[in-house]
């Protein structure tokens, strides 16, 4: 299939799955670009993809150098302090905050507020980044004193090999914890947001309230 293909195809589930979980939610879908090429990346920008995102600072500015100034660019990757300074101000949103030295070194940085997700690892697996469930309220609570920070919502990402129920309980508890932090109506965490959801599982992720999906390998796959 042709790129042009891929995304009408990925556009199309997105609306078949919203409406058969008769969800009103506004779905933004992103581009995973990483392992890809500009060229590759621009094709999907032709097909009116604007959202695009890389794991690592260095694929980031890179792309962006290479594509139009309207895209919307999204860090998903944890974030070393030292690059903290060389992508903070090159990208409108962060998907994996999930530390006080990290927030602290992005207030210092950047010069404009900064859209952040709050990475939770709810499925508890030690190969990924996040915070326990338990540990999120007062991480969030902590952040009210780094003015450029603005949490939006929070991030998880489910187990590759799970089943479809496993993966739907993950997206839900995601669900669940953003409505608690949205309850403490905290100024500097709205927490309207969820980012969940990629290739393999993004229309399990919208069933259960995604906003944001990280879509990679579906956008390029032959």
């Amino acid at each position: 299939m042709t790129i042009q293909a891929n995304v009408k195809q990925i556009e199309g589930i997105i609306e078949d799955t919203k409406q058969s979980a008769c969800s009103s939610n506004k779905v933004t879908l992103i581009c995973v670009s990483k392992y890809h090429s500009s060229e590759e990346a621009m094709a999907v920008y032709h097909c009116g993809i604007r959202h695009f995102a890389e794991n690592y600072v260095q694929g980031l500015l890179a792309k962006k150098a290479a594509m139009p100034d309207d895209v919307i660019w999204h860090l998903i990757g944890p974030l070393q302090s030292r690059k903290v300074k060389e992508v903070i101000n090159e990208i409108d949103y962060y998907h994996a905050l999930d530390r006080i030295k990290i927030a602290k070194e992005i207030d210092k940085r950047a010069t404009k507020e900064i859209k952040c997700f709050v990475e939770v690892n709810i499925s508890g697996e030690t190969s990924k980044h996040g915070l326990t469930k338990e540990e999120t309220l007062p991480f969030i609570e902590h952040l009210a004193e780094f003015k450029k920070i603005k949490v939006v919502g929070l991030m998880t990402m489910a187990p590759s090999a799970a089943s479809d129920s496993e993966v739907q309980e993950i997206f839900r508890q995601l669900a669940s914890l953003r409505d608690q932090v949205a309850d403490q109506q905290w100024m500097h965490a709205p927490c309207t947001e969820l980012s969940m959801g990629m290739s393999q599982d993004y229309p399990l992720a919208i069933k259960e309230g995604a906003s944001f999906i990280r879509v990679g390998s579906a956008f390029f796959k032959d």
